[in-house]
């Protein structure tokens, strides 16, 4: 038995009948022969990884009266059939039907009752393909723990032996009601110095990360500490560091969202993006920020609801040092970062996005955030459920614009190819989890060579969910011509969709989608300083040059998805 700490408590609180505390990942496989069951090998492996991984064989127990933090024990009365289940697609398997197979799913509550997981086998994919979502709380892990449970879950190679046998284990019973209350009234008691303790902490953390010195008086530390931090917020010493205390711009997913989901993805090449990187001089990250940067202009402009201020996003970050002693727990935080929608110009966003990531980060590093973590385990569960439930009973978030607007998360993958049981990991897309007044996430994912855009909505807040998938590669385009870069590789076409019947309408067609590139182009182009391009007749040829090569790159793939 142990008992869940703050930080995942928060993600089991979070919930209510509208909202969930889930985070899934979908992996889509080759099918490595004709006669392979790939229900009959995940359902197999599934048997023999409860024995090793705790969080697949464990789920919780409240305290009464939600005086303390819940438990976790040990399930006495695991059934994996409950866990493990299969599906398929009816005809012809597209895309889209994936897609809202897999929105229906995380749609749905964990039950408290069993270990907070489920893994669907999905098959009938349009290209013989077959697909596999876990579903799992974000109580009982986070993104860099689900990595870890996904490298133990595959193989290195199509022909390696996997590593794992078989292991018994043994169910807990849970602790009575009297015994709880006892362990609870005793926390209680302890708490207040707890909390005491930590605060000091937290002083100190706050006084070091803004640069003061160690003080014998607390007090006086305490003082120069929080000047430093209001020196630091000063614009005449430099970049400003300050929180995000008013509200973000209104858009239309920040509003309460319904139990319904909605979801698309796409993907891209890595390499396409490293060359981005290098054309921009920013990190991998500042560009995926700058591509939704763009997509989310060009679809709230589509829409007549971009605001003047630019957007707010949330990036959750992993506090995890490798060093763990309990890889199963949540170690996360966030920074938030404004997202340049209200810049027209691509390259600017790029920049504006790492200058805004570089405020963020130094935000991040004055805020102690594993102590912050620790704090949360002091707060009491039964105040903080009632508040939470208050909010949505009462749907503030339809009243009050919240502080952020959109969350967007990279997590970073395997760079080895994975196989499962000699099927080949061809993809792992993300798919995550919103909030009331936060109703649209974009998480991205890195596996191999491949960059996987996972994008998921309340299914009315934004109704045209895929054509938001479609600007992202289309941000793409817009930056390659910005930058005059070379492709690495041709972009992909997108993935076949059914369309007609029971499918909702993708947004504007490809061609008012190229039109806007084209603007925007025009725009960059009369915008952007660039001295070596435009004075120089010899860069002012290559970057012609480029221009044709990628050009001829992308009709090549338009060629490629026509036939």
């Amino acid at each position: 038995m142990k008992q869940l700490t703050g930080l995942d408590l928060s993600f089991l609180m979070t919930e209510t009948d509208h909202t969930y505390g889930h985070v899934n990942g979908l992996s889509v496989y080759e099918r490595p022969s004709a006669d392979f069951d790939p229900f009959a090998a995940v359902r197999e492996r599934l048997a023999i990884m409860v024995g090793h991984l705790e969080p697949l064989r464990r789920k919780v127990v409240t305290v009464p009266f939600d005086l303390d933090r819940p438990y976790w024990v040990e399930d006495a009365d695991f059934d994996l059939d409950y866990h493990v289940r299969h599906l398929g697609l009816a005809p012809p398997g597209a895309a889209d039907q994936l897609a809202e197979q897999v929105a229906r799913i995380v749609g749905r509550k964990l039950d408290r009752r069993r270990p907070l997981w489920e893994a669907y086998v999905i098959e009938g994919l349009a290209d013989g393909r077959w697909a596999l979502l876990q579903k799992t709380h974000h109580a009982t892990i986070d993104g860099a723990s689900g990595v870890i449970m996904l490298k133990m879950f595959s193989d290195e190679s199509r022909e390696a032996r996997w590593g794992f046998e078989a292991r018994d284990w043994v169910g807990e019973d849970p602790p009575s009601s009297t015994q709880m209350l006892q362990t609870a009234v005793r926390n209680i008691v302890l708490n207040p110095l707890r909390a005491a303790r930590l605060s000091l902490n937290i002083v100190r953390d706050v006084a070091e990360a803004a640069g003061v010195n160690s003080v014998s008086s607390l007090a006086l530390q305490a003082r120069n500490a929080l000047g430093a931090i209001g020196r630091r917020s000063d614009p005449d010493s430099g970049p400003g560091v300050s929180l995000p205390l008013t509200p973000a711009p209104a858009t239309p997913w920040n509003k309460s969202v319904s139990p319904h989901r909605r979801f698309a993805m796409r993907s891209t090449s890595l390499e396409n993006l490293k060359r981005l990187k290098e054309a921009t001089g920013g990190t991998l990250n500042d560009v995926v920020m700058a591509i939704c940067a763009g997509a989310l202009r060009e679809y709230l402009i589509e829409h007549d609801a971009l605001p003047d201020a630019a957007l707010r996003a949330m990036v959750p970050v992993s506090i995890r040092t490798g060093h763990e002693a309990d890889p199963w727990t949540n170690r996360v935080s966030a920074i938030v970062a404004d997202l340049p929608t209200n810049c027209a110009n691509p390259l600017e966003r790029v920049a504006l996005c790492r200058q805004a990531m570089n405020v963020a980060k130094r935000q991040f590093d004055l805020m102690p955030a594993d102590s912050l973590g620790q704090a949360v385990d002091y707060a009491s569960p039964v105040v903080a459920a009632s508040a939470l439930r208050l909010v949505s009973r009462l749907k503030l978030a339809d009243r009050v614009n919240m502080p952020v607007n959109v969350v967007i998360s990279n997590v970073p993958g395997p760079r080895q190819a994975l196989y499962f049981a000699g099927a080949k990991l061809d993809a792992y897309i993300p798919v995550s989890t919103i909030s009331d007044g936060v109703g649209l996430n974009i998480t991205v994912h890195s596996y191999g060579d491949r960059m996987d855009f996972g994008l998921i909505s309340d299914r009315d807040l934004v109704p045209d969910l895929w054509h938001l998938a479609d600007l992202h590669i289309a941000e793409i385009e817009r930056l390659f011509e910005a930058t005059g870069a070379e492709w690495a590789v041709p972009q992909p076409p997108p993935p076949m969709r059914k369309g007609g019947d029971g499918v909702e309408p993708v947004g504007p067609s490809s061609q008012a989608v190229t039109d806007r590139i084209a603007a925007d182009r025009t725009v960059t182009r009369r915008r952007s300083v660039q001295p070596a391009e435009t004075k120089n007749p010899v860069a002012k040829k290559a970057v012609a040059k480029k221009a044709v090569a990628n050009k001829a790159v992308a009709n090549k793939a338009v060629d490629k998805h026509a036939t």
